[in-house]
C-alpha cells in the first residue's frame, strides 16, 4: 500500500510520519516539498503531484490554521482549507483513493454546553470555521472513500503550544490572566495520528465504515483550568524552574478582543467513533502529563 502524506511539518503530520508508516510505503510532503508539489496555495500542482503518485490513501494533514489571520486573507484561506482539499477529493476519487482529512469543532457557533454531535449543523463565526466547512463539503461530494476527523484544541510536545505559553508566562509574571468561558478539550497530536492509523486499517477491511467522526481526548476543561492544571504539574514535577505565578485569574472571552469570534462551547460528542472503531479516548490530563514530561 502507498500512503501520501500532506502536511508533515506539521503537529499533526509529524506524528502522522511515525504511525502511518507501519501500513505501507510512505510519502510526505510539506508545503516547500522539491520534487512534488504540496503547496496547497497551488491545488492544481497537488493534482498533479497525486497522478504522479498514485497512492492507494491521500492524509491531508495541511491547513490554514492561524485564525486571526484568516480574517484578514479570506481567499488564501478558503484555497488552503476548502478548494485544496476539493481537489484532493476529485483526484482520490479518480483514482479510487482514501482520503484522510482534518476538520475542526470551529465549524459550530459554540452555543449551549451540550457537545456536539456529528448530526449538528454547522454555523462557524468565522472566516477559518468557514473555509474548514467547506472543505468537509467538498470532500464528502467529492469521494465517498473518505474519512474526516473534526478535533479541538490540538498541541504536541514539537512547535508552540499553549501549555509552554503558559510555562513561560508562569516563570516571568506573578500574576496571570487566563479565559475561563471557553471550554473543550486538549488533544494531543499523538492521539490523532495513533487514532488515524487504527481508523484506517479498519476502512480498509470495512469501507462501509467511511465518513465523519469527532475525535477529541476525553473530558473537558476551559483554557483557565488547563492552564492551572499545566502549572500544578511543573510545580509537582520539581523540575528545576522557578513559577513566579501565584495567581492565575480567570477572565471573560470578552477580555481578549480578537479580529476572530472564537468558540465558547468545544466540546466534542465522540461516541460515534469510540463504538465504530472500538476505542476508548483517555482523559485529556493524560497526553498533556506525557507532553508535559517530554518538555519539562
Amino acid at each position: 500500500m502507498k500512503i501520501l502524506l500532506f502536511g508533515k511539518g506539521g503537529q499533526v503530520g509529524w506524528e502522522l510520519q511515525r504511525s502511518l508508516a507501519p501500513l505501507g510505503e510512505l510519502v510526505a510532503l510539506d508545503f516547500d516539498s522539491v520534487d512534488l508539489c504540496g503547496d496547497f496555495t497551488q491545488p492544481q500542482g497537488l493534482a498533479h503531484t497525486i497522478r504522479r503518485v498514485r497512492p492507494d490513501v491521500i492524509v491531508n494533514a495541511a491547513a490554514h490554521t492561524a485564525v486571526d489571520q484568516a480574517e484578514s486573507e479570506p481567499e488564501r484561506a478558503r484555497t488552503i482549507n476548502a478548494l485544496a482539499p476539493g481537489v484532493l477529493a476529485e483526484e482520490a476519487r479518480k483514482i479510487g483513493a482514501w482520503l484522510v482529512h482534518y476538520s475542526t469543532d470551529y465549524v459550530f457557533d459554540g452555543s449551549g454546553s451540550r457537545p456536539w454531535r456529528e448530526t449538528d449543523t454547522p454555523s462557524p463565526l468565522n472566516v477559518y470555521g468557514k473555509t474548514k466547512l467547506e472543505g468537509e463539503q467538498l470532500i464528502a461530494a467529492g469521494c465517498d472513500k473518505h474519512l474526516i476527523f473534526r478535533t479541538s484544541w490540538v498541541y504536541a510536545a514539537r512547535g508552540g503550544n499553549f501549555a509552554k505559553t503558559m510555562l513561560r508566562l508562569a516563570q516571568e509574571r506573578e500574576s496571570l490572566s487566563v479565559i475561563d468561558d471557553q471550554f473543550g478539550a486538549p488533544t494531543g497530536a499523538e492521539l490523532l495520528a495513533d487514532v488515524t492509523a487504527h481508523a484506517l486499517r479498519q476502512v480498509l477491511q470495512r469501507p462501509h465504515d467511511a465518513g465523519l467522526y469527532h475525535l477529541a481526548a476525553g473530558g473537558v476543561t476551559s483554557w483557565h483550568g488547563y492552564a492551572k492544571w499545566v502549572i500544578a504539574s511543573a510545580e509537582r514535577s520539581k523540575v528545576a524552574i522557578k513559577i513566579k505565578a501565584t495567581n492565575v485569574n480567570p477572565v471573560p472571552t470578552r477580555d481578549f478582543p480578537t479580529p476572530a469570534v472564537r468558540p465558547l462551547n468545544s466540546r466534542l460528542d465522540t461516541s460515534r467513533l469510540q463504538a465504530t472503531f472500538g476505542l476508548t479516548l483517555p482523559p485529556w490530563q493524560q497526553g498533556v502529563e506525557r507532553m508535559l514530561a517530554e518538555i519539562l
